[in-house]
């Protein structure tokens, strides 16, 4: 056998063993048998190594060959990227599908990125210019709304030798640099980096500025920072992927990853057929122009859904560093710990609580901090963001089992979804009083300047009331409502209106689907003043509840979320008849006293 080839000893489903690979090293790709499956060395024991594959195995036994390529796993990074549907491997599923037919082949191979398209290079260096990593040499228009940009790889600086302008394909040469040490490196449109190892940057910054998602709940109450991490915990049927969906449409970022980790074949489905119908509402152009999609369904290769996440993550890295606010969603984080405690188990490692394997937190950490706001690899002093949104699907809606709570540990925001709000048609369903951000402070000062001075006391007050009515929820269930005072009756009738004309959103109207922050809190502020001054009207005994519930101006704050992006002069309109209307209730009062 050549020097680089062993053979298999033992097979236990994805995992192998094999023996007399000489020179192995961990995480080095390897081709196992004579159909070539794709694997990766995950751990070493003397003369023996064992291999996860990323294919179905059956059929494979001992004594058949192994194939180590010396190289780790790694993504191709090039144009060519958006609008792609990979596997968890970054096999291109389109190609195979043309290739291949409906079901994907063992050991098939494809190019991640077309060899064949030529892409138009236009210099943005000159021949004689110092570089460094990280600077762009030249750009490429991905698609309409992608400028693509080819970078000086990382950890190379020199003098560009050579710089070309025209139309390529991603291996041909593009530009020459020669280093201090007066060696010339070629550099093509395309990039190969280990999926396990972070991208480097020069600089991580705390976050200052919003992911603005247009989910009302989201972006008033839990906010998510630009660079930051969420989690959405929640059992079957409470929305995760729709939530995902929505996020991924609408949030402020220039492009959007989305994993399908091990999600069930019809949903990643709807997704596949979903997104390329979807149009980008900043652009006009399909949401496709902006995203690739990496799909690794449940009837997917398991040790292939474990991998899946770590290609996403460094795509988004990629494009990061051309300066872009990339957006990632993972849907779910919990099947991919699935896939490694099955590994593990095949591994005969030490299992720790519910069968997981003891380095569960570690890996979810590692993954989640890859995102950030960074200072990428440039001479310019630029940032950029990766904001990562990771989906759990805890079973049985059980928030204790150690997935859901290592990510807990984690992530800065948890929306808490309840199938008990989903199956009374609130959506989305994110519990208000379970859930939380921790960027709020941070983002204080954004808020204020950039949305309104009064933003977070009007957050505030509405947060208290709907804890409030919490509270009251549990007086009324023992003694009734007549028990309430007005001023009590009042909360629960301000909580009724923050929940129904506020919270909940209709992703399927063309108005209600986003929601401006200006928007956002000019609905908040008109529910909290007509609050405050019902308030002050029942305090001084002019006024009941019955009263104020019958005032026209409630129908116009209901409606207030149809109300259109160029049109929020109207809510001025709706807070003077708020005053008015109360006005004439108290002066009617004041008569008949009289």
């Amino acid at each position: 056998m050549p020097e680089n080839t062993g053979k298999i000893v033992k097979v236990s489903g994805p995992v192998v063993v094999a023996e007399n690979l000489i020179g192995a090293k961990m995480y080095d790709v390897v081709q196992v048998s004579q159909d070539k499956l794709i694997g990766e060395i995950i751990e070493l024991n003397q003369d023996r190594v064992t291999i996860q594959v990323y294919e179905e195995t059956s059929g494979i036994g001992p004594g058949e060959p192994v194939y180590n390529t010396g190289l780790p796993l790694c993504v191709e990074l090039g144009p060519g990227l958006i609008r792609s549907i990979y596997d968890g491997i970054q096999r291109p599923l389109d190609i195979i599908f043309q290739n291949e037919g409906d079901f994907i082949t063992r050991g098939v191979e494809a190019h991640s990125l077309n060899r064949t398209t030529k892409w138009d290079f236009k210099p943005l260096k000159k021949i004689g210019e110092q570089v460094s990593s990280g600077d762009r040499l030249g750009i490429i228009q991905e698609t309409p709304i992608v400028s693509h940009y080819i970078m000086v790889p990382p950890r190379l600086e020199g003098t560009v030798e050579n710089i070309n302008e025209g139309s390529f394909t991603v291996t041909d040469i593009v530009a020459q640099i020669k280093d201090k040490n007066g060696e010339t490196h070629e550099i093509s449109m395309i990039q190969k980096w280990p999926v396990r190892i972070m991208r480097p940057y020069k600089e991580k910054l705390p976050p200052k500025e919003p992911l603005i998602t247009g989910q009302r709940v989201i972006d008033t109450f839990f906010t998510i920072a630009k660079g930051g991490t969420a989690c959405i915990p929640g059992p079957f049927g409470s929305g995760k992927t729709v939530v995902q969906h929505q996020l991924s449409k609408w949030c402020n970022a220039e492009i959007i990853i989305f994993i399908g980790c091990g999600e069930r074949g019809n949903e990643m489905t709807n997704v596949l057929l979903e997104f390329p119908e979807l149009i980008d509402p900043n652009s006009g152009k399909p949401l496709m122009e902006r995203t690739v999609l990496i799909a690794n369904t449940s009837n997917m290769p398991v040790a292939a859904r474990e991998a899946s996440v770590y290609t996403g993550i460094t795509i988004a890295e990629y494009y990061r560093d051309m300066g872009y606010n990339v957006a990632l969603m993972a849907d779910s984080t919990s099947r991919w710990a699935e896939a490694m405690r099955e590994i593990s188990g095949r591994l005969e490692e030490m299992p720790g609580e519910e069968g997981y394997p003891a380095y569960l937190g570690t890996r979810i950490a590692s993954f989640y901090e890859r995102a950030g706001r960074i200072r990428y690899l440039s001479t310019k002093e630029d940032e950029a963001t990766i904001s990562i949104i990771g989906a759990v699907s805890p079973p049985g809606g059980d928030l204790s089992e150690p997935v859901t709570q290592n990510t807990l540990r984690t992530v800065q925001v948890y929306w808490s979804l309840q199938d008990k709000l989903a199956y009374e048609r609130h959506f989305p369903a994110i519990d208000w009083l379970k859930s939380y951000s921790l960027y709020l402070d941070q983002l204080t000062d954004y808020m204020r300047e950039e949305i309104d001075k009064d933003f977070i006391n009007t957050r505030t007050t509405a947060m208290t009331i709907l804890q409030e009515e919490s509270e009251l929820e549990e007086t009324v269930r023992l003694v009734g409502i007549d028990a309430l005072s007005k001023t009590e009756r009042l909360i629960l009738d301000t909580a009724r209106s923050i929940r129904e004309d506020f919270l909940h959103q209709n992703a399927f109207d063309e108005v209600d689907t986003y929601t401006s922050m200006k928007k956002q809190y000019l609905m908040l502020e008109n529910i909290i003043f007509f609050h405050k001054t019902a308030l002050t009207a029942i305090q001084e005994e002019y006024i009941d509840n019955e009263q104020l519930n019958k005032l026209p101006v409630k129908n116009q704050i209901a409606r207030a979320k149809h109300i259109a992006e160029d049109k929020l002069g109207e809510f001025n309109k709706i807070k003077e008849h708020i005053r008015e209307q109360i006005d004439s209730l108290i002066s009617r009062k004041a008569g008949k006293d009289e």
